[in-house]
């Protein structure tokens, strides 16, 4: 039962806001007698039967390749299969690739300013351990202190990186996209509390 809330919480949190964005594109790209209501209602359920939901995490992209699979299926059992059809939909997909892409290279900017206001020892801890994959007994060698500590710096940065993202995500409504990342420069939400 735990199970089948958590898979309808992240369907409705993931996968359905993108529906209508997801319905508008294909009407624009079908023919105008193609049934899009269908095709819709076909992509959304088998987003719903997605076996490993936790690593889907971009509704919109996943829900648009489910789409677009589905049609070029249905293209492909047609009797009559336009070449311009299946190259558009070729087009589209590597626009989606594209901007995924940009999308993600923008967040990486915006989790490194965050990552860059972290104090000294919290931010050396963290890329040690997240970015090169040290352990708490290597970074702690390394640096000269206990694994307590370290543990203490990683628990520090973590909770402030997530607090950044928080804040970011809540001052832009919901996405760090529209928020150009600042280098080195120290937010009032981003210090520690003494």
């Amino acid at each position: 039962m735990e199970d089948r809330a958590k898979r309808l919480a992240w369907f409705q949190s993931v996968i359905l806001p993108h529906e209508g964005a997801v319905r508008a594109r294909l009407r624009r790209l079908c023919p105008p007698d193609f049934d899009v209501d269908n095709l819709i209602a076909e992509s959304l359920a088998r987003a719903y039967g997605a076996q490993d939901v936790d690593r889907i995490t971009s509704g919109r992209s996943y829900l648009l390749t489910i789409a677009r699979n589905l049609l070029l299926d249905a293209a492909r059992r047609s009797t009559i299969v336009s070449l311009d059809f299946v190259a558009d939909l070729d087009l589209r997909r590597s626009e989606e690739s594209l901007e995924a892409s940009l999308v993600a290279r923008d967040e990486l900017r915006h989790l490194h300013a965050i990552v860059e206001t972290l104090p000294d020892q919290c931010r050396r801890v963290f890329l040690l351990r997240r970015v090169y994959d040290y352990s708490p007994g290597e970074i702690a060698a390394q640096m000269g202190l206990s694994v307590s500590t370290v543990e203490k710096h990683l628990a520090k940065a973590i909770l402030l990186v997530a607090r950044g993202m928080s804040e970011l995500e809540e001052r832009h409504g919901g996405s760090p996209r529209n928020q150009a990342p600042q280098p080195n420069a120290r937010r009032p939400g981003f210090r520690l509390r003494r």
